[in-house]
């Protein structure tokens, strides 16, 4: 496949204040009466001011995505003067329902310093792409063009001013690594065992962070299919005065910068084969604390395209740390099956109440029964039923109120994926209690995600939706042992 031109355009230059002002007079001279009645002169002097405010605005420019904590490129911008009333109307109105806009905290952030924005992005697989045709007929051929939507995934990163990156569905990193390091950023890979041709990739700003540690699941090694995960140990640069840079002989020894794990994963699609989905899950949080604990019990964040809903048994093994096999059944432990296999719509999850209840008029250890072989790939152990984990993780999503057309009643978004089987949420962020959040980038309403009739379209490069969260540590009174 031949390489797309990675040539990044280049920003215009800003207007400077000398030519804002000749253009407001230039306006104003070509609209100075030149006689007329009283009538005349009022239209006039109206028509000064509107142009006048309309030159304001349009020469306004954005401030760097650094210095605009409540947005992105992709909303609308509106002058300063703007009466608050109005901005907020805008926002809510039709015109603006495709921007995706940052949500903030009601926690007190305000003591916090040191802070990461964090991706997580199923990016669509090159060749997952081509041989699921079925799921991409109502998308123009072109929007699924891998040289168009690599320009698209960058672009987009590139205003959420990300620090750390954690991709699903890779199967073309050398021309990712490309595009990411001219925009400061080192990466890690780890591509699918088998016959499989994408994995998963780990970037960080090289600029904030150095590489300490690196480490690669591979779950053909415990009979779990060939699917992969990541690990990586990131330490943050300190910063550093000049005085301190060009200093021959350091005063005191360097303190050591925060440390944080970052894991990443794409668990196994087969909605059928829950015993495998969970024990791929148990054994990346196992080795997550593991190596969490080695490096100094520092703070963990995931993310990761799960392959289960919001308030599923495997979703609820992740945010409670322990799940009884016995109480579910091995081929709906992830909450797949309940979308039908030709859904064109959306459907909420735990929307069949009856069912439910006679679930739970059921003695519980009649309800599932899970083979031995089941168990050992789900829990490690033939004659064990319950698993856990040791982390304390909470989703990113859930920690930041959102809006009802973007979130479902736990918090967690309506949808971070579509394509015309199946509209819904598998995407995830989670964090340690070291962590706590401080926004997180709204995803799409479904009305929205409708009517663009799937996803990869001409503003997404991808089926998924990124997931982007700031995260802060919440120990900021200790930067470091």
């Amino acid at each position: 496949m031949t390489r797309g031109n990675r040539q990044q355009p280049s920003p215009e230059p800003s207007p400077t204040r000398a030519a804002t002002v000749i253009k407001r007079k230039h306006h104003l001279q070509q609209e100075q009466p030149h006689g007329g009645s009283n009538s005349n002169s009022r239209h006039a002097k109206r028509r000064r001011r509107r142009i006048f405010s309309e030159s304001e605005t349009l020469t306004l420019l954005p401030d760097p995505p650094r210095t605009l904590p409540a947005s992105n490129r992709f909303e609308r911008l509106h002058s300063s003067s703007t009466p608050r009333g109005k901005h907020r109307h805008r926002k809510s109105s039709a015109r603006g329902c495709n921007n995706r806009q940052w949500v903030l905290s009601s926690r007190d952030i305000s003591t916090c310093e040191d802070k990461v924005v964090v991706v997580s992005y199923n990016i669509l697989g090159v060749e997952n792409a081509l041989k699921h045709p079925d799921l991409y007929y109502k998308v123009p051929p072109k929007f699924l063009e891998w040289d168009r939507r690599k320009i698209l995934i960058s672009e987009e990163i590139n205003h959420y001013n990300a620090s750390i990156l954690c991709f699903q569905e890779v199967d073309r990193f050398d021309d990712l690594d490309d595009l990411f390091q001219n925009n400061g950023f080192k990466g890690v890979y780890k591509a699918r065992t088998g016959e499989a041709y994408d994995g998963c990739a780990i970037f960080w700003k090289d600029e904030l962070f150095t590489l300490l540690h690196q480490e690669n699941i591979e779950f053909r090694s415990f009979a779990l299919r060939d699917n992969v995960a990541q690990l990586c140990v990131l330490e943050m640069i300190q910063n550093q005065s000049e005085s301190e840079l060009y200093t021959e002989i350091p005063t005191s020894p360097p303190s050591r910068g925060r440390r944080l794990l970052v894991g990443n994963i794409h668990v196994l699609f087969n909605p059928n084969r829950g015993d495998i989905k969970l024990g791929q899950v148990r054994i990346f949080l196992e080795r997550a604390y593991e190596l969490s604990q080695e490096w100094g019990d520092i703070p963990v964040v995931i993310g990761g395209d799960l392959n289960s809903l919001p308030q599923s048994a495997i979703y609820q093994f992740v945010a409670s740390s322990k799940l009884d096999t016995h109480l579910h059944d091995r081929r709906k432990i992830s909450g797949q099956l309940e979308y039908p296999s030709q859904c064109r719509g959306f459907r909420f999850q735990n929307e069949n109440p009856a069912r439910c209840t006679v679930l739970k008029s059921i003695p519980s250890p009649l309800l599932y029964r899970w083979s031995d072989e089941e168990l050992r790939l789900a829990t490690g152990s033939g004659g064990v039923t319950h698993v856990q984990h040791q982390l304390k993780l909470s989703s990113a999503y859930h920690g930041v109120p959102g809006s009802c057309r973007t979130r479902d009643n736990h918090g967690e978004p309506l949808a971070t994926s579509y394509h015309s089987k199946f509209m819904g949420t598998v995407d995830y962020i989670w964090h340690t209690d070291e962590l706590v959040p401080v926004r997180a980038l709204e995803t799409l309403p479904i009305d929205i995600l409708r009517r663009s009739g799937g996803l990869p379209s001409k503003k997404w490069g991808s089926d998924h939706l990124a997931l982007v969260c700031e995260l802060a540590f919440a120990d900021d009174d200790v930067k470091g042992i």
